[in-house]
């Protein structure tokens, strides 16, 4: 079997796109060259690797199997070249990262900015998304490494870095709860509530402590924003739950009050890669980056 690294891109770029038109595109070839690779592709393997459906091309269980083989040979490549660069003496490469947003109020630019001080002619990526996504995203080769929260276990990610962080009512400054140096949800859902939408990691850590509470609960809102919910609670709209990643300005600036419940519910926020897969230079140095910042916290 001989199959060329031009039908491997080609093939990639249509498991992405979910369509030949829309891979041509994507790189730059007409849609007669893109259908004519994976023809040929296809007759090489044997099998058929897409359905073609009316809203667009899926991978066949075929399909699936040679999408591993072609994302670990595209990211062997990288990591080649990667390898190469550094033998020559040369710091270049790139990052993608996918990751939640309530990082990108201050652990994300402290990463960033480190990464930039060490390693200044290295690209990063970066793509803000929910945790699953950027789990998905690592698993299917969109992006070398994923940051999330309580991320489900799955083959096909390996964890490289994990902080743990209590999970704590956030308040105005002057609030009652503030004076407390912890709080029980009781005494918290006797006050207007905004809870985090199924999106969040969040709400999963929660609903057991939700399904507990036999009173009815003042819930003024669900919010899949982070940010939202923190200037919410900042206009005394409602209290909001979650740990201190993502507060660390407002807490600085005596904005908002971090108070942690008296239950033993920790924000899990890991860092991964794809399981199996050797790192390239770039990427190992980024995540040892990440590493450090996770400890610091």
């Amino acid at each position: 079997m001989h199959i060329h690294a031009r039908s491997l891109r080609y093939f990639d770029m249509i498991r992405r796109c979910g369509s030949i038109r829309e891979a041509a595109r994507q790189l730059h070839v007409a849609s007669s060259a893109v259908n004519r690779q994976l023809l040929q592709l296809e007759e090489e393997i044997g099998a058929p690797l897409f359905e073609r459906m009316a809203s667009g091309l899926r991978l066949t269980p075929a399909g699936e199997v040679f999408s591993r083989h072609v994302i670990t040979v595209l990211q062997d490549e990288k990591r080649m070249f990667s390898e190469l660069d550094m033998l020559r003496g040369v710091q270049r490469g790139s990052v993608s990262l996918a990751a939640v947003e309530g990082l990108n109020a201050d652990f994300m630019p402290r990463v960033l900015g480190e990464m930039h001080r060490r390693y200044p002619t290295i690209r990063v990526q970066l793509q803000v998304c929910g945790s699953d996504q950027a789990a998905l995203a690592v698993t299917q080769g969109d992006a070398d490494v994923g940051i999330g929260f309580s991320v489900g276990r799955h083959e096909g990610l390996r964890q490289v870095a994990v902080g743990y962080f209590p999970l704590g009512v956030i308040v105005p400054p002057d609030h009652p709860i503030a004076r407390l140096p912890q709080v029980d949800f009781a005494t918290c859902a006797a006050y207007p509530l905004i809870l985090p939408s199924p999106e969040l990691s969040i709400h999963r850590l929660l609903q057991p402590v939700i399904a507990q509470y036999k009173r009815s609960l003042r819930v003024v809102m669900e919010s899949s924003s982070i940010e939202l919910a923190k200037r919410l609670v900042e206009e005394r709209v409602g209290l909001f739950f979650q740990s201190v990643l993502g507060l660390e300005r407002e807490l600085r600036e005596s904005r908002l009050v971090h108070v942690p419940l008296n239950l033993p519910l920790h924000s899990e926020l890991g860092v991964y890669v794809r399981a199996g897969r050797t790192l390239p230079a770039a990427l190992d140095a980024f995540i040892r980056i990440i590493g450090d910042t996770l400890d610091q916290r």
